[in-house]
């Protein structure tokens, strides 16, 4: 059994829970090194406390699971079959319609799969999983390492097209094109999110939606992108001027800088999750833009472009050596424009390392 699987196993027998089934496409991946997209159809991951995992999933997509790794039963279903019926049969043939314990993702599974899950044991007891299959995905290994570094270079690749397609009278809709279709000339498939390039005023907005302005002298330009290589995201947001900029666009875009780069400081192992928020935040706020400043400082970063931890100054969570997470503090005022500063960090043994590199000083593009 692999590890990430044997770990899960070890975490079942720990809590004496006897099935848990695992339905999100990312942990999919996660456990079983086989991405894909099911969309409606049924996919998952039996897993057991006392026998071998089952994978449960389409026909079709038989052939590349087994391509992908994957070594234990598999059980395939057509369109015409009720999964579910299959489900049952490996149940009652484990033994475990009377089971004591399951488990499954709460904050994924539907309402309607959840019932028909549970409606295969007689009475038994509900362990959520989500927290605990968050906990073992959010430090990376190597390989994960690899692939997310690979993928932010991707991300300072598209920023560096996007600032160097800048020019009057461009739309935004027009350099988003030019970014997505040079990063797929570079063999990227898919955005971890939908791209965002936005002029002026509409940089304002902190999830504003590209479209038809086009660019002027004395606009902030703010891009937000990433990528997704071999299944793992990377996310990066940078601002920049067109040919000018004014005194309070300038203040603002070095206090986000000032804050930006004090929370990136303060990334190291056994520092409090919240803290970070809270030094970037302090900076904002001693600055007066405090009520500018709408969200959180940052998300975890994987195979899921938001994903566990949630970077609040609610979270009392500690950093741990081979976390990956966004560090993305902003300022947005109605009519002036926003400055957004977007890195992903990785904890390193005695601090942090900036995956994206894109230059963070305040560029004017001629």
């Amino acid at each position: 059994m692999n590890k990430r699987l044997e770990t899960v196993t070890n975490w079942l027998k720990k809590e004496d829970i006897d099935v848990l089934f695992i339905n999100s496409t990312e942990n999919v991946y996660y456990y079983s090194n086989f991405y894909t997209d099911p969309h409606e159809r049924l996919m998952g991951v039996l897993v057991f406390k006392q026998s071998e995992p089952v994978f449960i999933l389409p026909a079709m997509e038989e052939g590349q699971l087994k391509k992908a790794g994957w070594q234990y039963e598999i059980i395939r279903y057509s369109d015409h079959e009720n999964p579910w019926d299959n489900i049952e049969e490996v149940i009652e043939a484990r033994n475990l319609s009377r089971a004591k314990k399951v488990s499954f993702e709460d904050e994924v599974l539907t309402f309607k799969r959840a019932t028909a899950f549970l409606d295969l044991f007689a009475n038994a007891e509900v362990v959520a999983a989500e927290d605990q299959l968050n906990e073992m995905r959010v430090v990376k290994d190597d390989s994960e390492i690899a692939i997310v570094k690979r993928a932010a270079e991707m991300a300072d690749y598209g920023v560096q097209v996007g600032v160097e397609a800048l020019q009057e009278g461009i739309t935004e809709m027009e350099v988003l094109a030019t970014i997505e279709y040079e990063l797929k000339k570079k063999g990227v498939r898919d955005m971890s999110f939908s791209t965002m390039v936005l002029f002026g005023e509409k940089s304002s907005d902190p999830h504003g939606n590209p479209g038809n302005r086009e660019l002027k002298p004395g606009d902030l330009v703010l891009f937000d992108l990433g990528v997704v290589v071999d299944g793992y995201c990377s996310d990066i947001t940078r601002t920049v001027a067109y040919k000018s900029v004014t005194d309070k666009q300038r203040d603002i875009y070095e206090t986000v800088l000032k804050a930006e780069l004090a929370a990136v400081d303060a990334s190291k192992p056994g520092t409090r999750i919240g803290d970070l928020d809270k030094t970037a935040r302090n900076i904002i706020t001693e600055a007066g833009y405090g009520d500018y400043f709408p969200h959180r400082l940052g998300h975890g970063l994987g195979i899921n472009v938001h994903e566990f931890p949630s970077m609040s100054h609610l979270n009392d969570g500690l950093l741990k050596e081979g976390m990956v997470y966004t560090i993305e503090p902003g300022i947005y005022i109605s009519g002036i424009g926003g400055v957004r500063i977007e890195d992903d960090v990785l904890v390193t043994k005695d601090g942090c390392e900036t995956l994206t590199k894109f230059p963070k000083e305040l560029q004017i593009i001629e």
